[in-house]
């Protein structure tokens, strides 16, 4: 690929990535206002859910996919469908009609983060990729900036509709540069298209919806039910995997410890960390009384932790061991979640950014090294999908950390209502947000304590995730990407002759 193009291309994955960036801190900041508006804050985490939901299950689709028939077609399907959700999502009049929109926007989600990383990978070399991480993660580093401000000024200043509405442009450019720039290799002459998984698909995607929908129900019997169910499709799964030519889940991958191992930290640190970040704008809203802009800005020194810390320790992976790296970036996350279970009413803002900073160093350091050490690691006709399995661990773990967190927030949230005898005073979880801020004062007090301990109990929730994840970290062989890389690819060059 000629110089020319592979900086249109650069372009455009920075597009991608800062549209991806942009959207996780706008909605996040706009959901108060959203739901104050529609009404419905016991679907409140449904929003999140039903995007993660349907943006976890096509993952490892989207990565199987492209390495099946190239990365520009699936990337451009992607985009098509995560646009087309923005647009009606600015559309929707209620609750309901908002939560099936956002599960239209993951489904193209689900393959544009996963896509960008994947064609990092092949465009650069490791140390490429070390000494570039500082652009790419400045990208998000302008997004944390921009994101949470751009939300809190849209919902104060305009309308919540336009947080939705903002991803068009830059999601229009990335397709135009992807769309010329971008050129799959010519498939070897007479080379056939391995067969599609669709077995493998059905039950995987069967699966994670049974098992959240049971999640977010564990109160009745039908939940349960939904549990047992994803028990059992994952257990067929696993048969059928076993027996396919290509399977969509890389069983073969996971004997490798380092990948098993960076599977298992993504789920449980993108439980603790997408899973807080949800629920994070709510309390600063809420509990400490603040504009969405002021929530929004409160999430910024998450994002620019994550960048800081992304940058320093891909170029410490040069040095140092990434287990080593890892392991600090885990420490710090688990001590950031801690502060967080030890809110309350009269926390500042400046100390709630402080612990949300220390989530966000953590993730920037323990998230590249395993990514870059797994890529590294693999060989490339793999790549796609040891990428994208990767991104679907820290995707599921932040979709079951959002509906786990929900079902927390609403009964501990309902339970604290009634112990202060709130429910005969007739507010109601609908009405929370706004009887907050214009309650008498003795009520007042009343609503904002039974809601900040009902989310000291989500955080808790993160905070043994965490905890969980450092411990899974451990379990990392010690090893270092620059000697990993050159092993990969003799493995490689040997293949042709061993054939």
């Amino acid at each position: 690929m000629s110089k020319r193009r592979v900086t249109l291309v650069t372009v455009g994955i920075m597009l991608s990535l800062f549209m991806a960036a942009v959207e996780s801190t706008v909605v996040a900041t706009a959901m108060p206002t959203i739901v104050s508006e529609l009404g419905g804050l016991a679907f409140y985490s449904w929003v999140f859910t039903a995007y993660m939901l349907t943006s976890t299950t096509t993952v490892p689709i989207y990565g199987k996919l492209s390495d099946i028939y190239g990365r520009r077609p699936v990337f451009m399907v992607a985009m098509a469908l995560f646009l087309a959700g923005s647009v009606l999502c600015g559309q929707s009049q209620n609750m309901g009609q908002l939560i099936a929109f956002r599960a239209v926007q993951g489904l193209g989600a689900g393959g544009l983060m996963p896509l960008a990383f994947i064609m990092i990978g092949d465009l650069f070399s490791f140390e490429q990729r070390a000494r570039m991480q500082g652009l790419f993660s400045g990208v998000w580093g302008v997004a944390a900036i921009i994101g949470p401000l751009l939300g809190g000024f849209l919902v104060d200043n305009v309308s919540w509709h336009w947080v939705f509405y903002v991803n068009l442009l830059p999601g229009l450019l990335a397709t135009l540069l992807l769309w010329y720039g971008w050129r799959d290799p010519a498939r070897a002459t007479g080379a056939t298209r391995p067969p599609i998984d669709y077995g493998g698909t059905v039950l995987l995607s069967a699966s994670v919806v049974a098992l959240l929908l049971g999640l977010t129900d564990l109160r009745n019997v039908v939940g349960w039910v939904l549990v047992a169910l994803a028990a059992v499709l994952f257990l067929a799964l696993l048969w059928v995997e076993r027996r396919a030519a290509d399977p969509i889940l890389p069983l073969p991958l996971f004997k490798d410890r380092l990948f098993a191992v960076a599977v298992s930290q993504g789920l449980l640190a993108g439980w603790a960390m997408f899973g807080s970040t949800s629920f994070i704008p709510l309390f600063a809203q809420a509990v400490l009384g603040t504009s969405a802009t002021a929530a929004g800005s409160v999430l910024t020194p998450m994002m620019l932790g994550w960048v800081g810390a992304s940058i320093i320790g891909s170029r410490l992976l040069l040095r140092f061991g990434y287990r080593t790296i890892a392991l600090v970036g885990m420490g710090t996350l688990v001590v950031g979640t801690f502060l967080m279970t030890r809110i309350s009413p009269h926390t500042t803002l400046p100390v709630l950014m402080v612990n949300v900073a220390l989530m966000g160093i953590g993730m920037g350091l323990a998230v590249p090294a395993f990514m870059i050490a797994v890529q590294s690691s693999v060989q490339r006709k793999v790549l796609g999908t040891a990428t994208a399995t990767l991104q679907f661990s820290r995707s599921i773990g932040g979709t079951l950390g959002v509906s786990v967190m929900g079902v927390i927030l609403a009964t501990s949230l309902a339970a604290n209502l009634r112990a202060a005898g709130a429910e005969t005073a007739g507010f109601s979880l609908d009405t929370l947000l706004r009887p907050v801020g214009d309650a008498a004062p003795a009520v007042n007090a009343v609503l904002r304590g039974a809601l900040t301990g009902a989310l000291q109990s989500v955080f808790v929730a993160a905070l043994i995730a965490a905890v969980a994840g450092l411990f899974a970290t451990m379990l990392a062989p010690r090893g270092n990407v620059l000697r990993a890389a050159p092993a990969t690819e003799a493995a490689e060059a040997e293949l042709p002759a061993a054939q």
